[in-house]
């Protein structure tokens, strides 16, 4: 197809981008991403994932193009990624790919993040909880895995970051549940979870979360903190010691974040962390420099 009067390859020009940064960057997450915690050899390529996964994000998200637009240009991204497009077409995946070369990562976490921003593009519904965290494989997971294998961390680890990586993505489900609904009519929450609680979509468009809502609220958290046992041992197994900072940082603060989702009403109000928060992450976190 062709993309927004772009012609060429699969509708793409090799002289314009389909890239549309939002305006968002490393400072409007929740969590650190290549902070200087990590090694500084190896923050930039840290920097450049985030860079890749920020713009199809940006794709995935956008309230203007259609879905059809939305795939045309996350295949385009990966065509970049892989060589067989022109790097002005997509220049986050062009210095992804150079990265990758440089660091012998290969490039399959990128390549399951478009798998998770195409479903974004479409699927706008969960039936439940298996369907969630079939998606968080792909939406969530592949970041930490990436990190990891960044640092050359063992395999080993990859089960309790993807614990970590699927708990700060439910998390941010929580977070944003009514803005995804009012931009995008996205709803993450688990429609079976919904209904036996006696909730509504229609739940998040109001001034604060109903009984039933807060119920599926509380239900969800309840998954995180099962997640949560097998989070905690993710620093322990992290080599690095850089990186096992980083790790025990992220984990801090991703349970301090769960226990004020569980105080307050994320209809109401926007629930989110604050320096005190990061204070304490990083305190708490000192425990694994040996």
């Amino acid at each position: 197809m062709e993309i927004a009067g772009l012609s060429g390859a699969r509708g793409v020009s090799a002289s314009a981008s389909v890239e549309a940064w939002s305006g968002k960057d490393r400072g409007h997450e929740n969590f650190p991403v290549g902070s200087l915690l990590i090694r500084p050899d190896l923050r930039r390529h840290v920097h450049a994932f985030y860079g890749f996964a920020r713009n199809a994000d940006d794709i995935a998200d956008s309230g203007q193009l259609p879905p059809e637009e939305k795939i045309a240009r996350l295949d385009a991204m990966e065509e970049v990624l892989l060589g067989r497009l022109a790097d002005a077409a997509a220049p986050s995946a062009a210095r992804l790919r150079l990265s990758l070369a440089e660091t012998g990562v290969a490039p399959r976490h990128a390549l399951d993040l478009l798998h998770a921003f195409r479903q974004d593009a479409t699927k706008r519904r969960y039936a439940n909880f298996e369907e969630l965290y079939a998606y968080c494989r792909y939406s969530a997971m592949p970041v930490g895995r990436h990190v990891l294998d960044l640092h050359g961390e063992d395999e080993a680890t990859h089960a309790a970051s993807d614990a970590l990586c699927t708990n700060l993505q439910i998390l941010n489900h929580l977070q944003d549940g009514a803005a995804d609904l009012a931009a995008l009519d996205r709803c993450y929450l688990p429609a079976d979870l919904m209904a036996a609680h006696g909730a509504s979509i229609d739940d998040l468009r109001g001034a604060r979360a109903s009984p039933g809502l807060r119920a599926v609220h509380f239900a969800l958290l309840a998954r995180v903190a099962e997640l949560d046992g097998l989070a905690r041992a993710l620093p322990g197994r992290v080599r690095a010691r850089r990186l096992r900072l980083e790790t025990a940082v992220i984990l801090g603060l991703a349970q301090r974040l769960a226990a004020r989702l569980r105080r307050f009403d994320p209809v109401a109000m926007r629930v989110k962390l604050g320096r005190g928060d990061v204070a304490a992450a990083v305190l708490g976190a000192l425990r694994f420099l040996p």
